[in-house]
């Protein structure tokens, strides 16, 4: 069995045992004051009276919690924002000394009468304090109770507003890199058609895993490399012998967590800007580690270099949405513990460098099925 207290909930024996500790406090200390004035009464005679007087307020102290809870005092507190708690404390302050007053005509040899001049000239000022500190504390717990309320209400909404944001950046590079796709088709068509059609094939296998239900933010790294080899296939039917690409990945990363898509807008970057906008030939390089508790990954070109501002040299300067909607994505999930920036090699080639939060986990059972082609 348990007595509630507001929001509280505490069992009855841990309440009982509570109220009796003041109990036996409040008598020790009423005897030591008799004692100095000379005249006593037994130790088991104090025990009983205070067991009265608190066990009498154990009682009305739910109903204090409940109606501290129907009337609060609100601030500014001022004499009149009382409101109804003066006039409800003054009450059942008075309906505690009856009570008390009441029991103690079974154990004393008075009446009711003298008991209600013992207990209101001896515990009404008492009584009066132990209302208001129940208020206090019932007050006190439910200003707790609350700003732990908002502050979960507003985790719950920064972390759905992040959630929206991040599907929003996702959601951008779908259509993106679709359009991307979709040129570089029309482009091949009128050259070569069977290589047109595979790229057809390839950008289907690449729309399946967009499209079906799969909408976690995170996958692994491995996935993430299928879904590249998939892009960099249709790059390399467009580009042909000018495009080759090396991957270097440290078989303990491979199943790191990273954000879903966050490979294909910085090649796609790298191209763009090297053999995309240059004549000769380019090299994708893409290369992961692990530093302790931080998985590194490299993209790196060699057909193309920066600005002073850090915009890669081509015929459309900047990098658009691909680089801004990484390092807005990575903010989002990751906070300041991941960043991406770029970096001039030597003699020639630029380097995009990501660094995430090293963190295994497991491929989702639903996740949309890939197949190379």
């Amino acid at each position: 069995m348990k007595v509630r207290l507001g929001t509280a909930q505490i069992g009855l024996a841990r309440y009982i045992g509570l109220w009796t500790i003041v109990a036996v406090v409040f008598a020790e200390q009423r005897f030591l004051h008799d004692d100095l004035l000379g005249h006593t009464w037994s130790m088991f005679d104090y025990l009983r009276w205070s067991l009265i007087q608190w066990y009498t307020w154990a009682a009305l102290a739910p109903q204090v919690f409940r109606l501290a809870a129907r009337y609060p005092i609100r601030p500014p507190v001022r004499l009149r924002g009382l409101g109804m708690q003066l006039p409800l404390s003054i009450g059942v302050t008075m309906a505690a000394q009856v009570i008390g007053a009441f029991i103690s005509i079974f154990t004393e040899a008075s009446s009711l009468r003298e008991q209600m001049n013992q207990f209101v000239g001896q515990h009404f000022a008492t009584g009066l304090l132990t209302y208001w500190g129940l208020f206090a504390i019932q007050q006190a717990m439910q200003y707790h109770d609350e700003k732990t309320r908002r502050e979960v209400e507003a985790g719950r909404l920064a972390t759905e507003l992040a959630q929206s944001r991040l599907q929003a950046l996702k959601s951008q590079l779908q259509p993106h890199f679709l359009f991307n796709t979709l040129h570089a088709i029309a482009t091949l068509l009128k050259e070569d058609a069977l290589s047109a059609e595979d790229m057809l094939l390839r950008l289907s296998d690449l729309l399946r895993a967009f499209l079906e239900d799969y909408d976690g933010q995170e996958i692994t790294l491995r996935r993430e490399l299928v879904l590249l080899d998939l892009y960099l296939g249709i790059q390399q039917m467009r580009f042909k012998d000018r495009l080759s690409t090396r991957i270097y990945v440290a078989p303990d990363t491979l199943d790191c967590a990273v954000p879903s898509l966050i490979l294909q807008p910085i090649v796609e970057n790298a191209i763009r800007h090297g053999i995309g906008d240059r004549l000769g030939v380019d090299c994708i390089e893409i290369e992961s580690r692990r530093d302790g508790d931080t998985l590194r990954i490299e993209v790196r070109n060699r057909n193309s270099t920066l600005e002073k501002d850090g915009a890669a040299v081509g015929k459309r300067a900047g990098h658009g949405i691909g680089l801004a909607n990484t390092a807005l994505r990575l903010r989002e999930l990751y906070g300041d513990a991941a960043h991406v920036r770029l970096d001039m090699m030597w003699p020639e080639g630029v380097a995009c460098r990501i660094q995430l939060p090293f963190r295994v986990i497991e491929e989702f059972d639903d996740a949309p099925e890939i197949v190379t082609a």
